[in-house]
């Protein structure tokens, strides 16, 4: 690999253009190639961003000796199969949360992985976002100890549409996409893993064919416990809010941002080089593959997570 990483990126949808706008930030790193479902949206994203190879198939790109790593932002029921196909192609590679909606399928990319001398990763950003990054370091510091996280992931998204309101091809899920990021994260902050779920889901749309509204509880080895709630239909403030209860404090983290209890902004401007935490996602992935080293949220670190959603799954069925 040269001095330079050059990376493919694919799925030019809102998700893919938040990489790109992060990536511009991080030096070292070039995208090469554009992959996504519409040719023309894609030459248009492709132009914009200075990007000289397009298609609409992800084996064209891999096929280009000069890419080292793919970022794949793409409809959740690809995830797993372009993962592997990554990997087999020996690229380096970070996929967009979810790993995987069948459990089955993560594990093989998990032990596929473990076989390589390549980067996996997965895009868990709420490991990140600096206001996560913030209480983590108090928790390893042994400055705070979670007794509870109630999280709140709330949007109105009753038809196929994207962050940006746009249609989309493919259908979302709270619990194999939405949920995860909770799951991942209740474990990693109470640094302790799950040993107790359970989940209850509201009406199946007949449309979309997925509950809109769902309820989880989660307890820790170490006794934390963390109460999740998820809707498609709250016509209200959009996003996932985490309240964390602790022995020595309240935080709320809303994204990048934090505030105490009694709703103070605590500066976190200084917890990491930006405050973007897609880019911070991207310069670990990036940072990992020059070092050698596996990444934080490697495919192998989030995979508990993914058998806990296994396990809800099959008690909502």
């Amino acid at each position: 690999m040269s001095s330079k990483i050059r990376v493919a990126l694919a799925g030019a949808g809102a998700f893919g253009i938040k990489h790109l706008d992060g990536i511009k930030n991080i030096e070292g790193v070039e995208v090469v190639s554009l992959i996504s479902r519409e040719l023309d949206k894609t030459r248009e994203v492709a132009a914009k961003y200075g990007i000289s190879h397009v298609t609409t198939e992800l084996a064209d790109s891999l096929a280009l000796p000069e890419v080292d790593a793919v970022i794949l932002c793409t409809p959740t029921q690809m995830h797993a199969s372009q993962t592997l196909a990554c990997l087999k192609a020996g690229k380096h590679v970070q996929v967009e949360i979810p790993l995987c909606d069948v459990l089955a399928d993560g594990e093989e990319v998990v032990q596929v992985a473990k076989q390589s001398s390549l980067v996996a990763m997965c895009g868990h950003t709420r490991r990140f976002n600096p206001s996560h990054q913030w209480v983590h370091r108090k928790i390893a510091a042994g400055e705070f100890n979670i007794q509870q996280m109630d999280v709140q992931t709330y949007f109105f998204r009753r038809s196929n549409m994207n962050a940006l309101g746009q249609p989309r091809s493919w259908t979302d899920h709270l619990l194999w996409h939405h949920a995860a990021h909770t799951v991942d994260l209740f474990a990693y902050q109470a640094q302790s893993p799950v040993v107790q779920a359970h989940a209850l889901q509201g009406p199946i749309h007949p449309q979309l064919g997925i509950a809109m509204d769902m309820s989880i509880q989660l307890k820790a080895a170490n006794g934390a416990i963390c109460t999740l709630s998820l809707s498609f239909n709250n016509d209200g403030p959009l996003g996932t809010f985490f309240r964390y209860i602790g022995d020595t404090g309240t935080y709320l983290a809303r994204y990048d941002d934090l505030f105490n209890g009694k709703e103070e902004k605590i500066d976190v401007s200084q917890v990491d080089v930006s405050m973007n935490g897609i880019e911070l996602q991207d310069r670990e992935f990036f940072a990992a593959i020059r070092e050698g080293r596996e990444p934080n949220s490697s495919v192998a670190q989030v995979l508990p997570c993914y058998q806990v959603l296994h396990k809800l799954e099959q008690q909502l069925q």
